[in-house]
């Protein structure tokens, strides 16, 4: 071999550039080669009979890196099967997480999912004032047939939707605190106020108020609802009813966004105990009214509303003692309020409560305000009643 590179050697000499230093090169390190393989080493083929200088170096630069290649490719020869044996362990540790991940995920949200149904179904439950619906959907579901109150009804319905712009209605649960519960979700989602007459007093003291000034003892017969009869105690009793309802109004009032303040209303109306307080405080405020409007009646002091002289005019209400135990006390237990508390409930909040009566569908009594005697600066609130009996919330949009 080493014959054929002198041969080649004196062929470049004589024909000058026809075979470069790159391919005398290349046939070296073939020759290289075939004597490692032979013989073992890779130096075995002599060097020194490489003449040219520009060729040798070209060589030894090859020979050089051939020389790192083979080292770092016995070196990756070696180290690969450790290294292999990691990257393994560590893709079946990867896989093992993964799927640990997947099960643990699966399982959290089956939990959440199971844990959302749980409090939905609770707090539907437990909303007394449920979410706005499509209203002729809502005639749809609840007048089915074709009888001729069924009848009456849709058309009734589609006259509010068409007519009024009423597009949905809030469902209020018709117990008997109905009218009292969809005028004060009315007044708290709406953001109102204090009424002007509630500002310039404090009303925590109305019980202790009438107790002490006015000597009201008979108001320790008040009835809380279902719960009869109290004694002493009527007074504390009432003393908290009142900080709820002022506490609870006082934090929503003050609240700009009307989303937020439609989810406090929620929270609030789904609470029970919270709920039922503030309507005992509307009764015992209600009951300090007539109180006042009688206490001026009798000594001729100042105006009073023509609705004390209805509410007075009943032979169950001619005093304020007969109105608590005839038409307050029931309230919320056995019966609801009647069209003159309801005019009360109206002036004591200064709203104008417009109700339509479905019952009373063409005839002048279809929309009727409570009272028919108020302020313009009053706001309006809006009620729907199929029965004079049970209320819900008409959503208007035009």
């Amino acid at each position: 071999m080493w014959h054929v590179l002198k041969a080649l050697k004196c062929l470049y000499s004589s024909r000058g550039s026809f075979i470069t230093n790159s391919l005398l090169t290349e046939l070296y390190l073939f020759i290289s080669v075939a004597n490692t393989d032979c013989c073992g080493f890779f130096f075995y083929s002599p060097l020194s009979m490489v003449t040219n200088d520009a060729l040798k170096s070209s060589i030894c630069r090859r020979i050089e890196e051939q020389s790192w290649t083979a080292a770092v490719a016995r070196s990756l020869h070696l180290v690969w099967p450790a290294v292999k044996g990691l990257l393994m362990l560590g893709m079946s540790c990867l896989i093992a997480a993964l799927w640990y991940c997947r099960r643990l995920y699966t399982y959290l949200a089956q939990l959440l999912k199971w844990w959302s149904r749980y409090l939905q179904k609770k707090f539907i439950k437990n909303l007394s004032v449920m979410a706005e619906v499509d209203l002729l959907g809502y005639c749809a579901r609840e007048w089915k047939g074709e009888t001729k109150q069924a009848i009456q009804m849709r058309k009734v319905y589609e006259e509010l939707f068409w007519r009024h712009h009423i597009k949905y209605i809030r469902q209020v649960r018709g117990d008997h605190y109905c009218a009292l519960r969809a005028v004060l979700f009315w007044v708290f989602s709406q953001g109102i106020s204090f009424p002007s007459w509630m500002k310039e007093r404090d009303i925590l003291k109305l019980p202790e108020k009438l107790l002490y000034s006015q000597g009201c003892n008979w108001i320790q017969q008040y009835s809380f609802g279902p719960e009869r009869y109290t004694g002493s105690n009527v007074f504390g009793k009432l003393r908290k009813c009142i900080e709820t309802l002022k506490a609870n109004w006082t934090e929503i009032s003050g609240v700009k966004d009307k989303d937020e303040r439609g989810n406090m209303c929620n929270i609030l109306f789904s609470d029970e105990s919270k709920e039922y307080k503030l309507y005992e405080a509307i009764k015992f405020i209600m009951l300090y009214q007539v109180i006042e409007a009688y206490e001026q009646m009798k000594n001729g002091q100042g105006h009073v509303p023509r609705l004390f002289s209805l509410l007075f005019a009943r032979d169950t209400s001619s005093d304020p003692l007969s109105f608590m135990m005839n038409h307050l006390n029931p309230l919320g237990d056995t019966g609801g309020l009647q069209q003159v508390e309801m005019i009360l409930l109206g002036y004591l909040l200064e709203v104008k409560i417009r109700v339509y009566r479905l019952c009373k569908f063409n005839t002048e009594e279809f929309q009727v305000n409570y009272p028919e005697e108020y302020h313009r600066e009053w706001h309006e609130i809006y009620l729907l009643t199929e029965d004079d009996h049970h209320y819900h919330i008409p959503i208007i949009s035009i």
